[in-house]
């Protein structure tokens, strides 16, 4: 993709409200599970489900979060049984953090519904207009992956959006925060009529 190609503005707005519908998706997947956990827990119980077990640290990099925060949270996800703190077998200073099997449960059941309300919504369109829909999410998701110093999508459709790829030690640094405020959800109801 060259350098010098300019966003279309109206694509920018027709993905933008594409990416309302899919964090509403991915809110409304949660469904029970979202009693007990938010949505930023839900995300590192993905992330340590694709991964497997992570330092603190690591977790933290990937969630683009402070070391304190990702270790309350994994504190809290632990005292609900969602994961488990134990010490590597190849260095028995560093401490890893897992998901356990009621914290996949949990994963697989957002997953589950997730694709189940993604797939309600594909069977509106006609079947061109969702092979055309799902050629576009790819290259959009691939064009991500190779954007210099972003986060890459995982194949991980839960999440509704996307898990960041852990960065080089070069690209972490600390992390940035924008300071813009956050918009308020729509729902998908509400995110398909903006369409319309």
């Amino acid at each position: 993709m060259s350098r010098q190609s300019q966003a279309d503005p109206r694509a920018v707005d027709a993905v933008l409200t594409a990416s309302r519908c899919m964090v509403a998706v991915a809110t409304r997947s949660l469904g029970a599970v979202a009693a007990e956990t938010t949505m930023a827990q839900y995300r590192a119980l993905v992330v340590l489900a694709a991964r497997g077990p992570q330092r603190l640290v690591d977790l933290a990099g990937t969630l683009d979060v402070a070391p304190s925060t990702a270790g309350r949270m994994c504190g809290r996800l632990a005292r609900k049984g969602f994961i488990r703190r134990h010490r590597a077998r190849c260095d028995r200073r560093a401490v890893l953090v897992s998901v356990t099997p009621a914290g996949r449960h949990v994963v697989d059941e957002g997953t589950r519904q997730c694709r189940t309300l993604i797939g309600d919504i594909m069977a509106r369109l006609s079947v061109p207009a969702q092979r055309t829909a799902a050629e576009a999410l790819r290259a959009f998701a691939d064009a991500a992956v190779e954007a210099p110093d972003r986060p890459g999508p995982e194949a991980m459709p839960a999440y509704g959006a996307f898990v960041p790829r852990p960065r080089t030690p070069v690209q972490s640094g600390k992390p940035v925060r924008s300071g813009k405020p956050v918009q308020p959800v729509p729902s998908v109801r509400d995110s398909v009529k903006e369409r319309s």
